[in-house]
């Protein structure tokens, strides 16, 4: 049975976010706040029986003011796209939410070994460091589901310019950033979605990122009834850029709240 949900936008922005450093573009001086753009994530929330639960999208590297921004106190899995730092640079400050409970993540193979790298503190056998997150890194390929309370996260595998990497669909929802281009086996696994996150970096071509035009025939070809897009350059400009877009389809900011159903 369905049950309702929310998604919390922590972050909309590109790798360099915006205002990117050293500019003075009209959006990168912007005031509007929904020009304001951190590092990519999102978080799922949902209550049960058993209580409030909550899945996080990537960490990136404004992870803990993303939570502190959103009262974010407890999460019950990690889901990682792949390993480029503006979605794992993060990971650290997950410690103080991992003091009461083991906390899994799930990633692929390459995700999984960057993320042992870097943080070899954290999950080196030897390691003596104390205060350490406690996690449980799971790898998971292909179409894997994975079972958080009593919802289903399902990856999608997707292509960043030719990296193999991830998206997620949760009940009618899904999340695919980062991506260059959707695999056609992939599209099957997006059938009866009521919202759909989607990468649109800029309106020109982009070797590993959809622009505009790419993501909007991606929207049609979904037929998501609404779709947002995220990851954006700092070459869109909310207000002005939204004014270009179908009613159905729009930008995603920081803060945002989008209701839906697991």
């Amino acid at each position: 049975m369905a049950q309702p949900a929310t998604i919390t936008v922590l972050g909309s922005g590109t790798s360099m976010g915006v205002p990117m450093l050293g500019c003075s573009c009209a959006t990168c001086t912007s005031k509007d706040p929904r020009d304001q753009r951190t590092r990519p994530s999102i978080a799922v929330s949902w209550t049960s029986g058993e209580g409030e639960h909550r899945v996080v999208i990537d960490t990136g590297p404004e992870f803990r003011l993303q939570a502190l921004r959103e009262g974010i106190g407890c999460v019950d899995a990690v889901l990682y796209t792949h390993a480029h730092a503006d979605h794992i640079l993060g990971f650290d400050d997950l410690r103080p939410l991992t003091f009461r409970h083991r906390l899994p993540l799930y990633a692929d193979d390459a995700t999984a070994e960057v993320l042992e790298r870097i943080f070899d503190y954290t999950f080196s056998p030897g390691s003596t460091y104390p205060n350490k997150a406690r996690v449980a890194l799971h790898r998971i390929a292909g179409s894997a589901e994975v079972p958080v309370a009593n919802a289903i996260f399902q990856r999608v595998p997707l292509l960043h310019g030719r990296l193999p990497i991830a998206g997620y669909r949760f009940g009618t929802a899904a999340y695919l950033t980062d991506m260059s281009a959707i695999p056609d086996e992939s599209f099957a696994l997006l059938g009866g979605l009521e919202v759909v996150i989607l990468d649109a970096l800029r309106w020109e071509h982009h070797p590993s990122h959809a622009n505009v035009d790419e993501a909007l025939a991606w929207v049609d070809r979904i037929g998501a009834k609404r779709a947002f897009f995220t990851h954006m350059s700092h070459e869109l400009a909310h207000a002005t850029t939204e004014a270009k877009l179908p009613a159905h389809v729009r930008l995603l900011f920081d803060g945002q709240r989008i209701p839906i159903e697991l």
